[in-house]
């Protein structure tokens, strides 16, 4: 272990999203920081990356570091814009992938479709079977396995998958298959399904594989473009990639394990949420990303991120590898709001997008919106419009309000637009509900911290619903997810099943698994050529009742737990979170999991501020005041956030503007700033 330094040398965080790629360069040597926010360039994400690069006047030849978090594989997986993918299996399970858990798209309902990742004529059987005590059962027949590989191959397949049955139990089926597919595949792109994931579960373990191997061209070939753009302007060391768990990982080896770059971009913002949160004193926060389509959302306990094994991305898609629990739903600034058949206001999922988008935009869009409600009401500047768009204009807002929602619902265009931002509100509180009340946590015991583009604008709407006392508002919120990028940690993580009850497990075998995994943890980081302050190791296990299907982390206090301390602590853990102990039933012990995290220098986040802006009395900061809407229209002071004084403190009703973002107060709310600029805010109690 060594103590904690500050961050030496320059550094640059870039964050691609769906709409715009953002851009943080730290520089320890000149004490400053360069912000920049470019539009991203979806057909190639690489020349965004440049373009921001350009746009901060930031020269890549003098950079000592670039951490990239990308939305290459999340895209692809959404949209289903993946590599033709093969898949070897043993016989009589190719529709294992397909037959999944057997649920339906819709709980309630009779409808729904479900395409599987790899089509059935390119999921090949064939002779082999391990049983799941990993003895062999029937060897490996090569033959057949050379015939379906030239096959896959003829079908002009560019990345494939090796699954056999219960290979976590004895992967020598798998590895051996591996080495022929080596001599027969025309490429690299070959995933072993133990390799990315070893544990039970063929389905999940499968799907993870299909994953993997249907983006790793895609990935592959976006981060060598992108290395070797950088290398043509001088950029000679490691470029870092964001990883879904939080962590990051070397471009060189990126692509190996491509299913866990699925969602980078919201997993660095959540790493900067922790980081923010550690160094401002309030280290139990839930995350609130709202961009322009959707808002993530996420718990911090502690100042670590909860992470999650179970993620399903999409309806039957579980990619069952480490990434933090970061929970989506369909409401962002764009989000459209209609009156639907029943006569009832709905606001989502449709989005009006970046193009045309909301009306406010000037680009077209004649749908009313989130944003368009926020501009009606006057919680974004209507004064700008002139500057952002074509020719729009509040009357213009007002009429479609008037028109589309508030006729059919008997309400003027300002009780329309107030009703459309109290659905959006509940929404997206019940997005918050879900990585708090269902996990068995209270949102009273935490703070809301705000980011994204359109985040503060809601944040404190939403800590109200939820009964949250506190928000905490970033320096920088528009950029967080870049910002993650620099103050992110290296981080693997391991899991290794034993799927047995309790009572039967060879307890120093599961001591011997945790040695392993911290080794290889060690080892990986050890790879990469990355300066940490400290090495952090944490451990877990996954358990449950016999005879139930999921799953519950139990956290460790060590590596070396005896049987009664694992049982004391899963039974423990499952009263926390369901209030019934069920003494009777035996506990299974699934998985034995381990975290190695080598967690980087200090980054002085009261840089994201430049001093030299700041204003020596609140009433410099504003720069006027206008109507705002709270269930009435009250004269409101708006400052400047680059301009508040350092020891500025807000009374509510407040508007807060800056670069990437607009913070609502509300009545009866306070704000005070703390030293590297972030606001907090104390709901106040309406009067």
């Amino acid at each position: 272990m060594t103590e904690a330094k500050e961050l030496s040398g320059s550094f640059a965080g870039i964050d691609v999203g769906g709409t715009f790629t953002d851009l943080v360069h730290y520089d320890s040597k000149t004490g400053r920081v360069k912000l920049a926010k470019v539009p991203t360039t979806l057909d190639n994400q690489a020349h965004g990356v440049l373009a921001a690069l350009d746009a901060a006047e930031v020269d890549a030849a003098t950079l000592d570091l670039i951490v990239h978090g990308t939305t290459t594989t999340t895209n692809a997986v959404l949209e289903r814009r993946l590599c033709k993918t093969g898949l070897v299996t043993t016989m009589g399970f190719r529709d294992v992938l397909e037959l999944g858990r057997r649920t339906r798209p819709q709980a309630y309902g009779m409808s729904g479709q479900f395409r599987p990742l790899i089509p059935r004529d390119l999921r090949l059987e064939v002779p082999e079977r391990t049983l799941a005590d990993g003895s062999e059962y029937l060897p490996l027949d090569e033959d057949a396995l050379r015939v379906a590989l030239r096959q896959l191959v003829a079908e002009d397949c560019e990345a494939l998958v090796i699954h056999f049955l219960h290979a976590y139990a004895n992967p020598a089926h798998e590895i051996r298959a591996g080495e022929i597919a080596r001599e027969e595949w025309p490429n690299g792109n070959i995933t072993l399904g133990h390799a990315l994931l070893s544990e039970s579960r063929e389905f999940e373990r499968g799907v993870t594989a299909a994953v993997n191997a249907s983006v790793q061209p895609l990935l592959r070939r976006y981060v060598e473009r992108l290395a070797d753009r950088l290398a043509e302007r001088g950029y000679t060391r490691d470029l870092l990639v964001m990883n879904g768990n939080g962590g990051m990982v070397s471009a060189r080896i990126v692509a190996e394990e491509a299913a866990k770059t699925v969602m980078s971009g919201p997993a660095s913002g959540v790493m900067a949420a922790a980081y923010t949160g550690r160094r401002a004193g309030i280290p139990d926060l839930l995350t609130y990303d709202m961009g322009g389509t959707s808002t993530d959302v996420a718990m911090i306990r502690g100042a670590d991120p909860a992470v999650s094994h179970e993620i399903e991305i999409e309806y039957a898609m579980p990619i069952h590898v480490p990434m933090v629990d970061v929970r989506t739903v369909g409401a962002g600034g764009g989000s459209i709001a209609r009156v639907n058949a029943a006569g009832l206001l709905q606001v989502g999922p449709d989005s009006a997008g970046s193009t045309p988008g909301p009306i406010c935009y000037g680009k077209g869009g004649e749908e009313p919106t989130i944003s368009d409600a926020n501009m009606l009401l006057g919680r974004m500047d209507p004064g700008k419009l002139n500057t952002i768009a074509g020719d729009v204009s509040i009357d213009m807002i007002r009429g479609i309000f008037a028109d589309k929602l508030g006729d059919p619902l008997g309400l003027d265009a300002v009780q329309a637009a107030s009703a459309v931002l109290r659905i959006a509100t509940a929404k997206m509180a019940d997005a918050v509900r879900m990585v708090s009340i269902s996990l068995g946590e209270d949102p009273r015991d935490f703070a809301l911290f705000a980011f994204g583009g359109a985040g503060p604008l809601h944040a404190c709407a939403i800590a109200r619903e939820l009964g949250v006392p506190r928000v905490l508002v970033p320096a920088r919120p528009g950029i967080t997810n870049a910002l993650g990028c620099i103050v992110a940690d290296l981080r693997h993580d391991f899991v290794q099943t034993v799927n047995t009850p309790l009572d039967l497990c060879d307890i120093d075998e599961v001591h011997a698994a945790f040695s392993r995994q911290i080794d290889d943890g060690k080892a990986a980081i050890g790879r990469e050529r990355v300066e940490i302050a400290e090495l952090r190791v944490m451990h877990s296990v996954d358990m449950q009742f016999i005879g139930q299907t999921h799953l519950l982390r139990v956290p460790l206090p060590d590596a070396t737990p005896d049987r009664a301390v694992l049982q004391s602590l899963f039974e423990e853990a499952y009263f926390r979170r369901f209030q019934v102990s069920l003494p009777e039933i035996r506990p299974a012990l699934v998985n034995v999991n381990t975290s190695v995290i080598g967690r980087r220098a200090e980054v002085d986040l009261s840089l994201l501020i430049d001093k030299d802006q700041r204003r020596a009395t609140l009433a410099e900061a504003q720069t006027g005041t206008r109507p705002v809407w709270f269930d009435g229209w009250i004269d409101t002071p708006v400052y400047w956030r680059d301009h508040l004084p350092a020891d500025a403190q807000l009374v509510g009703p407040v508007i807060v503007e800056q670069m990437d973002c607009t913070l609502v107060m509300e009545p009866d709310d306070t704000a005070t700033q703390d030293a590297d600029g972030n606001l907090i805010v104390t709901l106040g109690v309406p009067s």
